[in-house]
């Protein structure tokens, strides 16, 4: 494995020295793109079609692409407002020298709604972007791994298959430090900060585009961003109508069903599109299958200077409960085992309770609108309201009820009992809603954003018990505990673009972000936890891109991110001032090189990212046991990017990524729980303290990467194979290789076939291997450790969260 990555960074600087050394073409194509009127159009793209070559437009429109071969070419010209045009070139022994007129387009473009929490390609901002066909062509899984062939990311699964509960990591950061948007709208949870694709299921099948901004991003509304921004772009215009279906169906008895529908151009003005999905897979682990339903409606009224769209986007998941892993004691025995739900009856024979699921049902109403005043002024506004509920069931075996449920011991006779069974539900009902605007200002060589945003969430989070073995009189739907959380965000920003020549832009950023979260009531363990909490923060970046020519280019920046403590850390404080949680604070540098030309694409991204007291795990759980995060005061993550993407004939492709990094605590001290075994729960409240110095943060790999070769040997018939390689993980910060996920190197292979017939816009069918070589591995793991009184040896116990061997997909897809 180390040979391969080796493989990688000598293709990489290899091709860096080449592309500055080698003779690729003398010939160039130089221009002007204007408007209609005459206007410059500053910053307009300029792409040449089927190759790796693409430059945006100096201070005063100007453009040039050089080192091509003689040849005939296709420019794509853009910008935002205007009609695309292709224009056609012929580079037959010279230069060729023209100029190009982009016409205003009759109906605004949606792109506009996200374009001010975006990162053009003139921000100095890591940045990946999906478009439409990509999308569509990758969406066999939930949304971690469609994203999981871009750099640094890591996806992971529950169940084992890539669908249920899923997520990712990005530089080593998990779904808590990644902000996520939809539309512009925050997509993170307002309590844990977290996101949870699986109550979004086939979610990606109304997703017109998304961006990866790695490190702080941009200003963008919602959570903080710690290691990254994801922005989604739902459904855009569609001037012709359409109806098509998608059928995916292979192992484990996984059956993905897609119909989509959508009106075209109505009266030059209206367009309806509409989704309808169900899901269903058995899962990799046993009982942890899944049953989805989704649906996504849009109405939209577009003319010259208006935008009207509204979407809904339903979401009803039922997830068998695999959150509490495989145990460590099982891997070698049956790595699919899964403890949930397991009881032994009366007769001492085990069984598994049927309804051990999670089941939600959510709904996200939006309603976007943009106006342009003039050519050079645009304003946004968007109102939306996400109504949520649902619950988790589960069957508890032998269990105190006064210290569980808070319930009187029985006594009968001189006897006490003080254990018994139950089934409970753990709900939540919640409401999200709110406003976000912006303002953009365009002229000539200057950009200028101003926008923020107003949230609130209001969550009842409660519990009930559906079945008690000894408690016959218990009230139905007996509540033990309620608490309530209250948690308004706003925001607001002002972005700055300046193209001060043809070879410099430089971007400015500054964000005033304040958040009042309030809880109150009860927890599951009859806890009061009762909390009032007010942050305020400014996060200000700030960077510059240097054109060196039409194939080389710099760029760095510096940003600073703030974020708030999560419920769960909020909760765990018990009292102790040391560990109360403090907001994390994120200083973050970015340097970095992009070559492009006719056949290669070459980028290296340095990173250095310094944490003020960042939340880690410090290995103790609370009384009712939580995971208790704590603030450390100094840690890093630093590394490189390095991409590289060849295309050496029409038929053929080769793209490359790999993250090298390291991801320290500077002085850390672990904190191990200690008990007595004197009582049921065994927690004396007291720890040991560890002293480790410096350590590698948990779940934090060194090595990431992943690749791709695709060929197309005739017309229509595509062939890929995929690569995916992932270093040792600690799952603590303790740097102990007893507890430490392996490295894993998994490959995949796909083949597509598209047929054109008459009455049909396309035909295809896929095929897809999936871990092709039967790596057994897992990408995710949890730890519990505790140390005795007495003196015995620790006791530790992993859950693991192996993933699936060899499996089979196909996948048929029909549209008109």
């Amino acid at each position: 494995m180390k040979k391969f990555f080796l493989l990688v960074l000598v293709l990489f600087f290899a091709g860096a020295v080449f592309s500055n050394s080698a003779d690729y073409g003398g010939y160039s194509i130089t221009g002007r793109v204007s408007g209609s009127n005459g206007t410059p159009l500053v910053g307009a793209s300029v792409v040449i079609e089927n190759t790796l070559l693409g430059v945006y437009t100096g201070k005063d429109g100007g453009f040039a692409i050089n080192g091509l071969r003689s040849g005939s070419y296709v420019l794509v010209v853009s910008y935002m407002g205007y009609d695309t045009k292709n224009v056609k070139v012929d580079v037959n022994g010279g230069n060729v020298n023209m100029n190009v007129t982009l016409e205003e387009s009759s109906l605004m473009c949606d792109e506009v709604v996200v374009s001010s929490t975006r990162a053009n390609t003139r921000m100095p901002i890591a940045q990946s972007t999906m478009n439409k066909e990509d999308v569509k062509n990758n969406n066999t899984y939930d949304v971690p791994y469609l994203l999981e062939m871009m750099p640094s990311v890591v996806a992971t699964s529950e169940g084992g298959t890539g669908i249920g509960n899923t997520s990712l990591r990005i530089r080593g950061t998990d779904m808590t430090r990644i902000n996520v948007t939809v539309n512009g709208i925050p997509l993170n949870d307002a309590e844990s900060q977290g996101v949870y694709w699986v109550d979004l299921p086939d979610f990606a099948s109304s997703v017109d585009n998304v961006q990866v901004q790695r490190g702080v991003g941009t200003s963008t509304n919602g959570a903080g961003a710690f290691g990254a921004t994801v922005n989604f772009q739902t459904t855009t215009l569609d001037a012709d109508p359409y109806a098509g279906v998608d059928l995916l169906g292979g192992s484990y008895n996984t059956l993905k069903t897609t119909a989509r529908i959508g009106s075209g151009l109505i009266d030059n003005h209206f367009t309806f599109d509409g989704r309808y999905s169900q899901i269903h897979s058995d899962g990799y682990i046993e009982r942890g299958g899944s049953d989805h339903k989704s649906m996504f409606v849009s109405a939209a009224y577009h003319d010259e200077k208006n935008i009207v769209r509204f979407n809904a986007i339903y979401g009803e998941e039922h997830t068998a409960i695999t959150w509490e892993g495989t145990p460590d004691f099982m891997m070698n025995v049956d790595r699919r085992y899964n403890p949930a739900g397991e009881y032994t009856n009366m007769f001492g024979v085990t069984s598994f309770y049927k309804d051990q699921k999670d089941n939600y049902w959510q709904t996200h109403y939006q309603l976007i609108t943009s106006h342009s005043f003039s050519d050079n002024l645009t304003v946004n506004a968007t109102f939306h309201l996400t109504d949520g509920k649902g619950y988790y069931e589960e069957y508890k075996d032998d269990k105190n009820f006064n210290q569980y449920y808070g319930l009187p011991y029985l006594v009968a006779g001189n006897d006490t009992v003080m254990y018994g069974d139950f089934i409970h539900r753990k709900w939540m009902n919640n409401a999200f809603y709110g406003s976000i605007f912006s303002l953009i200002y365009r002229q000539s060589n200057f950009e200028l954003t101003f926008g923020g945003a107003w949230n609130r969430y209001d969550g009842d989070h409660f519990g009930r018990i559906m079945w008690a073995e000894y408690y016959p009189g218990l009230p139905k739907d007996y509540e033990w505990y309620r608490n309530n959380g209250l948690k308004t965000d706003w925001n607001t920003y002002a972005k700055m673009l300046l193209q001060i020549n043809d070879f410099i832009n430089v971007f400015a950023d500054v964000q005033y972000r304040g958040i009042r979260y309030k809880i109150k009531g009860i927890d599951s363990y009859r806890k009061n936890i009762d909390r009032n909490n007010n942050w305020n923060f400014f996060n200000p970046k700030t960077g510059f891109i240097v054109n060196l020519n039409s194939s080389n280019e710099i760029y760095s920046s510096f940003g600073i991110a703030n974020r708030e403590p999560s419920r769960e850390d909020i909760k765990a404080y018990r009292g102790d001032e040391i560990l109360r949680p403090k907001p994390e604070r994120l200083y973050d540098f970015e340097l970095g090189y992009k070559f492009n030309c006719q056949m290669l694409a070459i980028n290296a991204n340095l990173y250095y990212m310094k944490y003020k007291d960042q939340l880690v795990l410090t290995g103790e759980l609370t009384d009712v046991g939580y995971a208790v995060m704590a603030n450390v005061p100094n840690s890093y993550r630093t590394g490189i990017e390095l991409s590289f993407g060849i295309k050496p004939a029409d038929w053929m492709s080769v793209e490359l990524n790999t993250t090298l990094s390291k991801n320290i605590i500077k002085d850390y001290t672990n904190y191990a729980n200690l008990t007595d075994n004197t009582t049921d729960w065994g927690e004396t409240g007291l720890t040991v303290t560890e002293y480790i110095g410096k350590s590698t943060i948990s779940f934090s790999p060194s090595v990431v990467g992943a690749g791709k070769l695709t060929v197309m040997p005739v017309k229509n018939w595509n062939l890929a194979w995929t690569t995916k390689y992932v270093s040792k993980q600690y799952i603590d910060n303790t740097q102990n290789s007893n507890r430490m996920l392996d490295s894993y190197f998994v490959n995949n292979f796909s083949t597509r076939y598209d047929i054109k017939l008459k009455g049909s816009k396309s035909i295809y069918i896929q095929g897809l291997i999936n871990n092709v070589l039967n790596v057994k591995y897992s990408s995710n793991a949890w730890v519990y450790r505790t140390l005795f009184q007495s003196g015995e040896p620790e006791y530790v116990e992993i859950g693991y969260y192996p993933q699936a061997t060899r499996n089979f997909l196909v996948r048929l897809g029909i549209e008109f």
